[in-house]
């Protein structure tokens, strides 16, 4: 959900602050089991404040922080007017949260780029790989236009050309890649399964008379938003494109607020108001246990004369 519409009621241009976030995430992660995603916008400033705001999400009991591309203040990825740093820079915030996290912070990194709608798609799927190979843990390429983009992001990784024993790695190794490699075989650009366990994998999933396979890469995350620019699917079909995640910021936020227009028309016209009770199709003990957190509900009677 949209933190900056739900607690301030402001639109997504960069108006809440790395303090509120933290003040927000503390009471949601208090309220709930279940693992909680979080925004981390531009990591709040330069490469140290990503570290901080990393480690400060981290401590607050946040599951996974987004660090994104975009130039500070940023605004929602579906809007007009938005811009992207530099690659370097965008790297330079990655990497920091991938240290972050190395350094002891237990949070998973999400890495988002917002480049498709500013520098086109070519760029924006070099910047996932680019997050990937820094070590972030899920990508995000934000607002594909169209179902066949959505298919690139997630076909996206480190493609390699395999044909008679030979491998050659297109971009070239980079050394995290190059340490899991035979570096004598791959300097002369021959290879061959017995002598390589990377293009023994790579070999199986090519067909025979060489061709472009794809190294394992990291999950991905589709933004399901209403009236966005990304064709809002079924999670059977993100599936089956090959998503992982599938975030969806606004419907929530949007369904409470037709519902509550609804019922202030009732009321301004004079009409019954239906309220379908939530406790109506459950036990009043279970009822009780959800609004009490799973805790007794103790009742202080007073004591009789």
């Amino acid at each position: 959900m949209c933190s900056t519409a739900a607690k301030l009621g402001l639109p997504d241009t960069g108006y809440i602050s790395y303090g509120e976030m933290i003040d927000a995430g503390r009471d949601i992660c208090t309220a709930v089991t279940i693992p909680i995603l979080a925004d981390g916008d531009t990591g709040y400033g330069n490469a140290m404040n990503v570290k901080r705001t990393v480690k400060g999400y981290a401590a607050t009991g946040f599951a996974s922080i987004m660090i994104e591309d975009q130039v500070a203040p940023k605004r929602c990825g579906h809007t007009k007017g938005k811009d992207v740093v530099s690659r370097k820079e965008a790297l330079q915030r990655v990497r920091a949260a991938v240290d972050a996290r190395d350094e002891g912070a237990d949070i998973l990194i999400l890495a988002r780029t917002d480049a498709r709608g500013v520098l086109g798609m070519d760029e924006a799927l070099e910047r996932v790989r680019l997050f990937e190979e820094a070590g972030a843990d899920i990508v995000f390429l934000e607002a594909p236009e169209s179902i066949e983009e959505m298919r690139m992001h997630c076909q996206a990784g480190l493609s390699v050309f395999v044909s008679e024993c030979t491998l050659v790695i297109l971009p070239p190794c980079s050394p995290p890649l190059l340490a899991s490699l035979d570096s004598q075989a791959h300097a002369q650009s021959q290879c061959t399964p017995d002598i390589c366990s990377w293009c023994a994998l790579l070999s199986t999933d090519t067909k025979a008379g060489g061709g472009l396979a794809t190294a394992p890469n990291t999950p991905k995350l589709a933004n399901m938003l209403e009236g966005g620019k990304t064709p809002v699917l079924p999670p059977a079909q993100l599936e089956e494109i090959g998503y992982k995640i599938a975030a969806y910021p606004l419907t929530l936020l949007s369904r409470a607020v037709s519902a509550m227009n609804e019922a202030l028309e009732d009321l301004k016209y004079g009409r019954e108001v239906k309220v379908a009770c939530v406790c109506a199709s459950v036990s009043m003990r279970a009822c009780m246990r959800a609004n009490t957190l799973g805790r007794p509900l103790l009742i202080q009677r007073p004591a009789h004369p």
